[in-house]
């Protein structure tokens, strides 16, 4: 797999990454069931899929699947586009609005998914995907679960507890995962996971292998990666790479935001 700097366009499969938000445009993979630590905007490029959860059914084209939900995706097309977002983030929040049916905890049916599909089917750009996923002004978040959040982003191989920032925040522990868990949408621990996740991307786009990255990022062992990616993305991430995926860093996007940036 090669790094790159610059959007890839075309046909071919390509992961863009921001802190805190990434988007996969591709072929359609085989996607074990699964749940994500972070809010999942699916799109069919070029046809509806199905959405499986709870032994229920819905042939959709897009679908914004909520963290720590059990679900699988079946491709009815050839391509897909899944866009990950941190449930905390401004866009994760626009996008909500822009889902304009809710069943069982699952947003149905964006109001841009006509536009998503045809942006993704010829000469995708990234930032443009994402304006359509969701862009809207929404006042900031709880400057100390920003600053938590921006601090796991950054530095993601730290051992960060919670009671760490917690105390940084002059609130118990038990006070401050509450608070986390309401701003952010997901668990502290969960959301820690996709900063490493984040990590391992950043590395491999910069030329890494896969063992080095996953160490450095934080992860105990390459096993453990390998572990917890399949757990949050349904599939190997060694299946993944297989189909050449090519990795862009958009490093210059904005990511959480918050009146402070560091804890």
């Amino acid at each position: 797999m090669r790094p790159s700097t610059a959007p890839e366009t075309g046909g071919s499969a390509a992961l863009w990454l921001w802190a805190g938000q990434a988007i996969y445009r591709g072929p359609s993979l085989r996607l074990d069931a699964h749940s994500t630590a972070v809010d999942c905007l699916a799109v069919g490029v070029d046809a509806p899929f199905t959405l499986e959860s709870d032994g229920v059914a819905s042939t959709v084209r897009s679908a914004l699947i909520p963290p720590r939900r059990v679900h699988r995706v079946v491709a009815g097309g050839d391509h897909m586009m899944f866009c990950y977002l941190d449930p905390g983030s401004l866009r994760a929040r626009a996008c909500r609005e822009r889902m304009t049916l809710w069943d069982n905890d699952f947003g149905l049916n964006h109001r841009e998914e006509a536009a998503l599909a045809a942006a993704a089917r010829d000469r995708p750009e990234a930032r443009s995907l994402a304006d359509l996923v969701g862009s809207a002004p929404y006042p900031p978040l709880d400057d100390r679960v920003a600053a938590a959040m921006a601090t796991l982003l950054a530095h993601p191989a730290h051992e960060f507890t919670a009671e760490r920032f917690a105390a940084a925040a002059h609130l118990s522990e038990s006070r401050f995962l509450h608070l986390f868990a309401a701003q952010a949408g997901t668990s502290f621990r969960r959301y820690r996971l996709w900063a490493r996740m984040l990590g391992v991307g950043r590395a491999i786009a910069k030329g890494e292998n896969l063992t080095t990255a996953s160490i450095d990022a934080g992860f105990a062992s390459p096993s453990h990666f390998s572990d917890a990616f399949h757990t949050l993305f349904g599939l190997s991430a060694t299946a993944l790479l297989a189909t050449g995926v090519r990795i862009v860093v958009l490093d210059d996007a904005g990511g959480i935001e918050s009146r402070t940036r560091a804890c």
